[in-house]
């Protein structure tokens, strides 16, 4: 008998857990994702809605690719991993994308079946620097033939390649053999100084692309100049280098002038109004400033360009000498927003203070009040600092507070001792506190607030998902000749100081923050209201038993969302890949991966099929403990 009742309890049990039937499956709408953003202007919204809050937990993968690109770290010589934090695009049921090492590779959308590879030849043995490519672009002519569609590819090595989209053969017309040179006019610099790991923007019949300069190495680096390429020729168009109205442009030897901000991020366009919107480094090097002089006037901002001749329309800058490395680090999202009963174009942007930006898209005029508040002063004595800097006040910040001795967090009295001694021993008077030769705590840290993986923005419910890291970190200069007789490996040279920057950790290897380390926020931008914020992931694939408790990790990555009320999002630091919902942040769906998914999803909808795939690359980062892989997972509900 109780064998018997034991049997029924556990078949009861078993019935109650089973998930709900999958139901009729919606129609849904056929789209695609042409774009890193989704469109050229960001957001990454889908209107894609078959996948809805009520079948999500039905998802199953439905095809992988590996592109065997990747790269482990190595001590001798010093090599990084490799980190895949790519976006795929989906045009005409084909996908296209770019591993780190920029190889590109052409697959079938409803199959993941590769149709070609194309290899640019970058060296993958030498190159020192933090291999990734965030994306490939698409330009299309309107008609039909060899290269009338071409995805466009920039490299390590700093090339923008053209290739066909059919076959992945280089478009000969274009540049020499299918390729242009993008270190025409720079100064010279060392191989792994400069290179482009965002894709250009496409804006009509032009190419737009900044790229990388290697941060924090020397005065004096490649200029940061934007240029402009025709999209069959490869003719060079136009050039900005963000230098103040009214100074040179140029070096000496006609060069373009070295030491200006760079546009390492994702560039958007906006084809109705001919015009770009790029978003601006800091100034080099990062930490010491007192030599930029005008070299600072586009540092930290975002500037509209005129698409024909890259000239300035307008700008904005979100850090005033920014000594701290709070680069604008984000695409620009370019959205509409009901300001006071009328409807705004806007340019949001999220920042690595945990600020955002609402900005009018055609004057930069903020769309709510910003106020200068005074930020502390002094630091390093040959410095200078600005006495100001802005602060939203309409849109909620990420991170509200600063961070005190009394917030020293650890997983022990012991190591909660030691973080709170960090704290204590360091100059920490809040937000912008300078960096100093007694060492200064960042908070946030030169990571985030939010960082490259942008925002998703529903763009009738203004309602914007943004992933928040909260870790402090921490910055000390060194003066010149303390550094150079200590030994160790130079930085900022050209300035008075080396500098020292990590995060401030426990002795036991977390952060001395308390957790949540890293949240999901979802803010209503017209509203100016804080909806939601959820800590993002878990300490499982971070720290050993039984410490895997703590909800909220640090890392990287970005948020994608569809018109059904799914915010999709990976992580890295946890090998994890989830959905919520938007409503109210409940996690919906997760799915383990084999390393963590340190890239922005994307999700598309076939005509072929009938079939809404949810799409995301998982090859970790350099800076988490996941392995470096080469996975592209895609999701799908079963088929009837």
């Amino acid at each position: 008998m109780r064998t018997i009742l034991m049997a029924g309890v556990i078949a009861l049990l078993a019935a109650c857990s089973q998930e709900p039937p999958l139901g009729d499956v919606p129609a849904g709408v056929v789209t695609d994702w042409p774009a890193y953003g989704a469109t050229s202007g960001g957001t990454h919204f889908s209107a894609a809605n078959q996948i809805t809050p009520e079948n999500v937990h039905h998802l199953e993968e439905v095809w992988q690719h590996r592109s065997g690109d990747y790269r482990e770290a190595s001590r001798e010589p010093f090599l990084s991993k490799s980190s895949l934090q790519v976006t795929p695009i989906m045009l005409n049921e084909r996908i296209y994308y770019c591993s780190p090492f920029n190889k590109v590779f052409g697959l079938d959308a409803a199959t993941g079946e590769e149709l070609w590879k194309f290899d640019p030849q970058v060296d993958a043995t030498s190159e020192p620097v933090l291999p990734n490519c965030r994306g490939v672009s698409s330009w299309q002519s309107g008609a039909e033939g060899f290269c009338e569609h071409r995805i466009i590819v920039g490299t390590l090595d700093a090339r923008l390649v053209a290739v066909d989209a059919e076959s992945g053969r280089r478009c000969p017309e274009f540049g020499d053999n299918g390729e242009v040179d993008v270190t025409h006019g720079l100064s010279a610099h060392g191989p792994h100084e400069y290179g482009i790991t965002s894709p250009p923007a496409i804006l009509g019949d032009k190419i737009i692309t900044g790229a990388m300069v290697l941060d924090n190495v020397r005065v004096g680096v490649p200029s940061g100049v934007v240029r402009a390429y025709h999209a069959r020729t490869g003719e060079f168009l136009w050039a900005w280098n963000p230098v103040k109205p009214g100074s040179r442009t140029h070096n000496e030897d006609g060069t373009f002038l070295s030491g200006t901000t760079n546009v390492w991020s994702i560039i958007a366009a906006d084809p109705q109004r001919n015009m770009v919107f790029v978003p601006t480094g800091n100034t080099s090097p990062d930490y010491f400033g007192g030599h930029r002089g005008d070299l600072d006037f586009y540092s930290s901002s975002v500037v509209a360009l005129h698409g024909d001749t890259g000239e300035v329309a307008w700008h904005y800058q979100m850090v005033h000498h920014d000594v701290w490395d709070y680069d604008t680090p984000a695409q620009p999202n370019l959205v509409d927003i009901t300001v006071d009963g009328e409807v705004v174009p806007a340019v949001v942007q999220v920042t690595k203070m945990g600020l955002t930006f609402a900005l009018h898209r055609d004057t930069g005029e903020p769309l709510w009040p910003v106020e200068e508040k005074p930020v502390p002063q002094g630091g390093a004595p040959d410095e200078y600092l600005s006495a100001t800097q802005p602060f939203p006040t309409h849109i909620p910040h990420m991170i509200a507070e600063p961070i005190t001795p009394e917030d020293a967090w650890g997983l022990t009295f012991w190591d909660e001792g030691a973080c709170r001694e960090q704290f204590e021993a360091m100059a920490n008077e809040g937000f912008y506190t300078p960096p100093s030769t007694q060492g200064s705590i960042n908070y946030p840290s030169n990571g985030g607030g939010n960082n490259w993986g942008s925002p998703a923005i529903h763009p009738e419910k203004r309602i914007m998902v943004a992933y928040t890291i909260r870790v402090p970190g921490s910055t000390r200069l060194i003066p010149r000749e303390e550094c150079e007789a200590s030994g160790r490996r130079p930085n900022q040279e050209g300035t008075p100081y080396c500098v020292d920057t990590g995060f401030v950790m426990s002795p036991l290897g977390v952060p001395c923050s308390p957790p949540p380390w890293g949240t999901l926020d979802a803010v209503d931008l017209e509203a100016g209201k804080l909806l939601w914020s959820r800590p993002m992931g878990t300490t499982r694939n971070m720290a050993p038993f039984p410490f895997w408790w703590i909800e909220g990790i640090p890392g990287f990555g970005g948020p994608m969302m569809t018109a059904s009320g799914l915010v999709f999002s990976g992580i890295s630091g946890e090998n994890a890949f989830r959905a919520f919902d938007l409503e109210d942040g409940s996690e919906l769906w997760k799915v383990d991966l084999p390393t963590s998914a340190v890239a922005v999803p994307m999700t598309y909808q076939l005509e072929s099929t009938g079939r809404q795939y949810v799409v995301v690359a998982a090859g970790g980062h350099w800076g988490d403990t996941s392995p470096a892989g080469d996975y592209i997972f895609a999701y799908a509900l079963p088929e009837k």
